[in-house]
Parts: C-alpha cells; structure tokens; sequence
C-alpha cells in the first residue's frame, strides 16, 4: 500500500476562536476593530464572558465582574452578550471543521477538537488542514482562530495557545496562528512551559508543587512520583504525572451526548419573596421543557440552584417516577424543592436543569394528574415556532409589560442594563 505523505505527522487539531464574542461583535459593526471591548453583562451584578484583546491589556478577562471591569478599562465598549448569536455563528464555524473530517469534539461555542488522521490523503498533512480551517473561517464567517497541532489532545491545546495572538497596551502582537508540536518532540515542547500549564494545576496545587520547588513541566516530570503522590493526592498526582511526561491517551470523541439542559438567571437584586421566585421557576423550567422537547430528550432527574446575597449557593435535585420534557412536571418538581428553602435573606441567583437525559417520548400519566400536557406542550412549540417567542406562555410568565420570556443564554453573564461606552 502507497503510504500517505504526512502519515509520520501529528493528527490532532485543537482550534481555539480568537477572543469569539468579541470578534462576532465586531464583525456586525466594524467600527468596534481596534477598540477596547468587553461582551457580557453590562449590569452592576454582570460578568465579564470575552474581552477583546484591547481590553485584555489593561486586565480585563473573562468571569471578572463588569464593576471590576470598567474600574480597569473605563473607555472600553460594553456590549451585552447575545447568546443566540454567537451560537448560530458557531454551528457554522462547526460545519466548517466537519467538512475537513467527521470527528469533531466540540468543548464549547468557541473551540474543539479534531483527528484530521484520516483526512490527509484528501486534505494534506495537520499544519495544511490547520491553515485550510483558517482561511475558511476568515473567509467565511471574517474571524480569526489559533491551531495547535499535536500528536495528543493535550499538546494540541497547549499548542493552540501558543499560537494566539498577545496583549499589549503598545497593540496586539499577532500570534503565529498555527503551532505545531511535531511527532518525537513532544517533551521539548512541554517542558519548558510553566506548570500551571497542565490542567489539574490550580492555585491550590500550584501552591503545593510551588513548596517543592516545581517551577516547569519538566521539574515536575523529574520528580519522583511518590513525592508527587504524598503533596497531592493518589489520583491527581498520577494524573499530573503523566501529563508532565506527554502521555495522553484521550481519543477525539464526537457527537458527545448532552448531559443535561438548564436555564439560570442573576436578579439586578436580590429576591426575598417566595411567589415571585415561583414564577421565575415557572419560565424557566418552560424554556427547559421547550429545549428537551426541541432535542428530543427528556429529564429523570430535576435540579435547582439557589445563590443567595452572599454568594451562598446550594443545589437540591430530585429524580422522578418516569423521564419527562414538560416545563410545568419540571416546574412543580423545582417549586416542591424550593419549597424546603427559607428565602428570607434574599436570592441572587435562581436556576433549574434536567439531568439524566434520554430520548424523548409521550410522558406517562399519572394517577393524581389525569390531564395530558403532552399534546399542550407541542401546541405551544408550534405556536412559537410560528408567531415567535412571546406568542404564548404559561400565565404565570405573564407581567405587566406582557410575556417575560428569556432566550437561552440571554443572561448567562448576569442582568444588563443596555449597551454602554
């Protein structure tokens, strides 16, 4: 058999957005290029999700709250995130890696995995599917991403860092765009970079390997595995071990199955009554039952989150008779959990999932609820499907400004207050 040319060359891609929200952003309105930007929410209680890397030179980074945010960058543009936006553009940059090959992992909105192995005899080696994938997406969608390329997941990501572009109050300096750690030269890649570089190195652990006078990658390859074991663990310091020595056995996995489907919101203040929170329940849970309906899934167990005033936040979850994908069994199954909360000292943060997800079906009667909200429920899919999102709810989402309904993702960073500059 005539050998493929590249078949001795790393096959894993890690492809990294470059700063995604913002760059969206920026692509609708052009006027933004070269600013400082900052995506999320723009509320007193908002989180910062993407800073452009304008912003980032003067410390702006994600989950960092948007107070903080304009203390360190008072001139940059905040913009409220649209999460319905970044992800159709995603779903299209996506399509875009599928058609280089079939196994695609995604991570996130903005990032994924691929094992381009088979693909080099249609496509060319990684580093020339690596910049094919580049060109597509610039071309297409006018955005920017880095790609490491690399013989195991875990060098491919560290490699897709190494390509980004860097922040500087003098300009961005472009980054190389695409990083390749060649077969055989794994360990020169991986050893000099510093060990917070390998997932599992926290503040905590860093602290610890810190006390041993663990420095690079490279130190801690070199350090008995004993000693790694007695500062942090069994499990983690085998863990760390063999990343410190390239070993990564993870294959490329697509077409992940979802784990589970939620919906949360951040009050612009805290909420100290029970009703109110009640009919906060009630819409999300029907956004929930909506996108179960919408995936063809359905929920065994239902879980809520509570974040009160001092960032207290406990979980309670409850696992029902039969799977279900109806926003008002989920709403009832959460009110009955928030129930056995005292609310008093004011709630921050309210969420609700379905957990344990598996293929959809007509939900079972039950004896002390004879009515069937199946066929309800899909009246009111088609309804919005039709007339839009605000065309029908559930009489408790009902306000005095009409239907609150909330797209998914819509406050993920928290509550906004309009766009500010």
């Amino acid at each position: 058999m005539t050998p493929v040319p590249g078949d001795d060359q790393p096959g894993i891609l890690h492809v990294d957005m470059d700063a995604f929200f913002v760059a969206v952003e920026v692509a609708r309105d052009p006027s933004l290029a070269g600013r400082p930007v900052v995506v999320g929410g723009t509320g007193e209680r908002g989180v910062v999700a993407a800073a452009s890397y304008e912003a980032r030179a003067h410390g702006v980074h994600s989950a960092m709250p948007a107070t903080r945010a304009r203390r360190l960058c008072p001139h940059a543009v905040f913009l409220p995130g649209r999460h319905d936006r970044y992800r159709e553009v995603s779903e299209r940059v996506m399509a875009v890696l599928a058609s280089f090959t079939p196994l695609v992992e995604p991570l996130s909105l903005d990032e994924a995995f691929l094992d381009v192995s088979g693909a080099r005899r249609l496509w060319g080696t990684g580093p020339e599917i690596a910049a094919r994938i580049r060109e597509r997406i610039r071309d297409e969608e006018g955005l920017t991403c880095s790609v490491g390329v690399a013989p195991t997941k875990f060098l491919a990501k560290l490699a897709s860092e190494a390509a980004k572009p860097t922040a500087s109050l003098d300009g961005v300096r472009p980054g190389a765009g695409v990083v390749v750690v060649p077969v055989g030269d794994e360990l020169a890649f991986l050893h000099p970079l510093p060990v917070r570089a390998l997932w599992g190195v926290g503040p905590r652990t860093h602290e610890r390997l810190d006390r041993l006078g663990i420095a690079t990658v490279g130190d801690l390859a070199r350090l008995p595995l004993d000693t790694l074991v007695a500062a942090v663990g069994d499990a983690h310091g085998h863990h760390l071990h063999r990343l410190a020595n390239g070993v990564d056995e993870r294959s490329v996995v697509p077409d992940q199955a979802v784990k589970s489907i939620g919906h949360e919101e951040t009050f612009a203040r805290d909420r100290h009554d029970h009703a109110a929170l009640v009919a906060d329940l009630v819409r999300m849970a029907d956004a929930v039952g909506r996108r179960l309906r919408a995936a063809g899934q359905a929920g065994r167990t239902v879980v809520l989150k509570v974040r009160f005033g001092d960032f207290t936040t406990i979980t309670r979850s409850v696992t029902l008779p039969d799977p279900v994908d109806s926003g008002r069994a989920i709403a009832q199954a959460a009110e009955d959990l928030l129930s056995a909360l005292d609310v008093s000292p004011g709630v921050r943060l309210l969420g609700v999932s379905a957990n344990g997800l598996v293929a959809g079906g007509t939900e079972q009667l039950r004896l002390d609820d004879p009515a069937d909200w199946s066929e309800a429920d899909r009246t009111m899919d088609r309804i919005r499907e039709r007339f839009g999102d605000d065309a029908i709810a559930p009489a408790a989402v009902l306000g005095d400004a009409g239907i609150r309904s909330r797209r998914p993702g819509e406050q993920a960073w928290g509550p906004g207050d309009g766009p500010r500059t």
